[in-house]
């Protein structure tokens, strides 16, 4: 009988021992991705005085390739909504926000299981990153003039005014991944690795 309460007590502490780490773990994960959150959204007050340049999307293809999906999704829906006390609240950049960037941590987190951020898959990652961004103005070219109920010649006058602002985006979108997605992806490496 001693030697089975030793073993509970044993398994008790270990248990014990289980629950701090776990805890641990997710109270550095929270830590982390609240910094990666609010480095986005000071990076996107920045780089709002600059129109068509921005390293939101480079961010979040880094990230979520490295990170995962899960993570991916959960710091995209932090940024969509945290960034509305900054730039004040609109609903149709809420909701598009929301759609586009959860649906872009879910695109490069699915990559992210097949392919490693290398000089092989480089390419793909950005002509993807451009396709992408290219449907963050067709999402908002869709939603805001059904939001506010444009007439197909407004919904039309709408469309075509974007486009000089989606070139400069996919071209920036090109350069911030070509430019920037190995040094990020080694630093989201170094913080998975701290995770875990």
């Amino acid at each position: 009988m001693n030697d089975k309460n030793r073993q509970n007590t044993a398994t008790e502490k270990e248990a014990e021992k289980q629950t701090k780490r776990v805890a641990a773990r997710s109270a550095k994960e929270c830590a982390y991705l609240s910094a990666f959150v609010a480095l986005l959204i000071v990076a996107q007050l920045v780089f709002s005085f600059l129109p068509g340049v921005e390293i939101v999307t480079v961010s979040f293809v880094t990230y979520s390739l490295t990170m995962g999906a899960r993570r991916g999704t959960v710091a995209a829906t932090a940024f969509s909504l945290l960034r509305q006390l900054v730039f004040g609240f609109f609903p149709t950049v809420l909701v598009l926000y929301l759609i586009y960037f959860n649906l872009l941590a879910l695109c490069f987190g699915g990559i992210g299981l097949k392919w490693k951020a290398g000089v092989k898959t480089l390419p793909w990652l950005v002509v993807i990153a451009c396709a992408c961004t290219v449907c963050f103005t067709l999402i908002d070219n869709v939603l805001t003039p059904l939001w506010y109920g444009y007439s197909a010649k407004a919904t039309r006058a709408y469309f075509f005014a974007s486009l000089p602002f989606m070139i400069p985006q996919v071209i920036c979108t090109a350069v911030s991944v070509i430019v920037l997605l190995f040094p990020l992806s080694r630093v989201f490496s170094y913080v998975k690795k701290q995770l875990f």
